[in-house]
């Protein structure tokens, strides 16, 4: 196996924990020798890495530069490590993936356990968040592919591959509103919703069209995750929303029923797969990839 140099490592731990007690701890060294080799680069380097604080480290403008060229470098023998692997013959390695909750208890981890099938020497580390904390994560290299909703455009990310993923209202069988093939949300306004919190991406869109509209919903719940909104519906037939995709699991068992929106804003979301533009992705990664994009491209349009 390839070992990045000790001080990258050094680095990289005590700026990910913000104290070099914790890093050092992490690292299963003495404190007082983390702090000693950080001087050393410091001083090797010519300038503060790290500004000192009453209860941790914080990097300098120095420090950001040179922990953001440290994780390229770490990713990149990564991505080595994984390509003369695959020159034995071999497939192995770690794929580090963030993924919208929506598709965080189903999709992604039905389409790992059909990968590992037939790649057991590869294995995952999954993340699940809103898309900013996720793309903040991608662009640290924290990790190496996201699958999230309407990313912000930019130079830094690469799409892979986005597929269209209209916003849905989540309801019981037994709710008056479950036998309409397509719904607007002012047909909700007259019954209980629960909502995302603010740092949901439907949330916003909500937000935005009821600000635009003047309409107000009556909010019984808001949540910070989908399986809390989804179990309150269950409980209470209040209305949730929920992109398409993360509606297929409780529609397959006929617990819940997915109506589409048909309000002009809620109809062009889409999920997205995202790499950090410029990065060179290990093999593992980019065999899945390839097995994640095939599997997106069979879902029903």
């Amino acid at each position: 196996m390839l070992h990045p140099p000790r001080h990258f490592v050094y680095l990289d731990a005590v700026a990910r924990a913000g104290s070099i007690r914790k890093a050092a701890e992490k690292l299963h060294v003495a404190s007082t020798a983390l702090n000693r080799k950080i001087l050393e680069i410091e001083s090797d380097v010519g300038t503060p890495l790290f500004e000192r604080l009453p209860r941790g480290v914080r990097l300098t403008s120095a420090g950001e530069v040179l922990i953001a060229a440290v994780r390229r470098s770490m990713a990149d023998m990564r991505s080595a490590e994984s390509q003369i692997e695959q020159l034995r013959g071999l497939v192995r390695g770690t794929v580090r993936i963030g993924c919208a909750e929506s598709v965080a208890v189903d999709l992604i981890p039905d389409t790992i356990a059909q990968y590992q099938q037939t790649h057991p020497g590869v294995q995952f580390q999954l993340v699940a968040g809103v898309t900013g904390v996720l793309v903040a994560a991608l662009l640290a290299d924290d990790v190496e592919l996201i699958l999230v909703h309407d990313p912000v455009p930019s130079d830094a990310l690469r799409v892979i591959a986005a597929i269209p993923q209209p916003l849905c209202a989540m309801l019981r069988p037994d709710h008056p509103l479950a036998d309409r093939d397509t719904l607007r949300l002012a047909d909700c306004q007259e019954y209980p919703v629960a909502l995302g919190d603010r740092s949901f991406g439907s949330r916003r869109l909500l937000d935005a069209l009821m600000a635009r509209s003047h309409m107000t919903l009556q909010v019984a719940l808001e949540a910070s995750t989908v399986q809390t909104l989804k179990e309150f519906t269950l409980r209470t037939g209040a209305i949730s929303f929920q992109f398409q995709i993360g509606t297929q699991n409780e529609v397959r068992r006929g617990a819940l029923v997915a109506v589409p929106l048909t309000d002009r804003t809620l109809t062009n979301s889409q999920l997205v797969l995202v790499s950090r533009a410029g990065r060179t992705l290990p093999i593992a990664t980019l065999s899945f990839m390839e097995a994640l994009v095939n599997r997106l491209a069979a879902l029903p349009g």
